[in-house]
């Protein structure tokens, strides 16, 4: 077993199939939001309140770099990870990158359901600024090997449709 990233927009499910995921092929599981908030000693949402997302983003790389020197785990990054050129290129030279999506409207309502503060949704309203990053990210996104909607399906489905890709090639253009 090698390493495998999973990537994609906030709410997608990114924590909770990464922690499935990682459990299903006994490895560790990484967040690199997580590891930053380790670094940092402050949560994300307050580094983008304090020290904006320029910031935030170079202490995001640093964890990346981090995260992929666990031999054998399951990555999960931060929504915006792989539109920075240099981390999308170091992810995909790494590990298969598995994206994973969900409807607009899922996501505003997962992230409401969260009940944490988004910094990239804050004093926005969340739907519009929501299709705007979409739309944004969708180039770096549909450069993953393997892309998920998650908007109705479960936890175990997409985690079994993840070990069916990874057990193949691990690789898969779109």
């Amino acid at each position: 077993m090698t390493t495998v990233v999973i990537t994609g927009f906030m709410g997608t499910g990114k924590t909770s199939v990464g922690r499935a995921l990682a459990q299903r092929l006994s490895v560790p599981f990484v967040d690199t939001d997580s590891l930053v908030e380790q670094v940092e000693g402050v949560s994300v949402t307050e580094i983008f309140a304090s020290r904006g997302e320029e910031y935030f983003r170079k202490a995001e790389k640093a964890a990346i770099a981090e995260a992929l020197r666990v031999p054998a785990a399951v990555v999960a990054t931060g929504g915006g990870a792989v539109v920075d050129d240099d981390n999308s290129s170091t992810l995909k030279a790494a590990a298969p990158l598995v994206c994973l999506t969900a409807r607009a409207d899922l996501i505003e309502a997962r992230a409401r359901q969260q009940g944490a503060t988004r910094p990239l949704l804050a004093g926005a309203d969340p739907r519009r600024r929501i299709e705007e990053l979409l739309a944004q990210r969708a180039p770096a996104y549909a450069k993953a090997d393997l892309q998920i909607d998650t908007s109705d399906r479960g936890v175990d489905e997409i985690v079994d449709e993840i070990a069916t890709f990874l057990s193949g090639t691990g690789r898969r253009t779109n």
